[in-house]
């Protein structure tokens, strides 16, 4: 599995999935509000939006801002969502901070199912360097053979220290407040780690599903039902 090319062919020609959104979205009161970090850089998120094939139509998205996002973890999870399912072949990619090598390069097992999915990095044994940026894609497969038909989207990740106050924090905090304190934080990868880590443990809580809508809203993510 290369498809290195795709990924710089498709980087060419960035297409920043916009348009008006539909979402149920939880009282902003009762939701975590992310606060991008500051020194964010641009053009994080590419792809997205109703994509497909003449046999399948489907929503792609990378959940993530646009920009590069923040993990404190060395072996984040990584989450994406496709609308309908799919039996088309779903690579995922991660390239090194460099943009030459994948250092994971996986094909999904068959049949996506539609809805949030999650890579772990640690079922991988990938670890992320403190301080390195990286580039990461969801590639559907069309055509094995025509490897520039791959619908794409992707996202970008960077590993931080944990700062002393969100330690501090995060020490007292409850596991139910952990999604509100990464996202006031701007540890975007994090935030949405534990809201979804949350929404696993208690699929059937609407308010919580209500409350990750909220998060990827305010980055202008496209509607996510369940």
């Amino acid at each position: 599995m290369n498809y290195t090319k795709s990924i710089v062919r498709f980087s060419v020609a960035l297409f920043i999935f916009g348009g008006p959104l539909s979402f149920l979205v939880a009282d902003a009161a009762d939701a975590p509000v992310y606060k991008p970090p500051t020194r964010g850089a641009p053009g994080g998120r590419v792809g997205g939006g109703t994509r497909g094939t003449q046999r399948e139509v489907f929503v792609l998205s990378v959940l993530a801002p646009d920009h590069s996002g923040f993990t404190t973890s060395e072996q984040p999870s990584l989450y994406w969502y496709i609308s309908a399912p799919t039996s088309l072949p779903v690579e995922v990619t991660v390239m090194d901070p460099q943009g030459v090598q994948p250092i994971l390069e996986t094909r999904l097992s068959p049949a996506v199912k539609a809805g949030v999915q999650r890579i772990r990095l640690a079922d991988y044994n990938v670890r992320l360097s403190p301080g390195a940026a990286y580039r990461w894609f969801v590639a559907v497969v069309p055509d094995a053979d025509r490897r520039s038909k791959d619908i794409l989207a992707g996202g970008a990740i960077e590993r931080v220290e944990t700062p002393e106050e969100l330690k501090a924090k995060l020490a007292q905090t409850a596991k139910k407040e952990a999604p509100f304190v990464y996202a006031e934080a701007g540890i975007w990868y994090d935030a949405l780690g534990a809201i979804s880590d949350l929404i696993e443990a208690a699929p059937q809580d609407q308010e919580l599903q209500k409350q990750r809508a909220a998060m990827l809203a305010q980055v202008g993510l496209p509607s996510i039902t369940e």
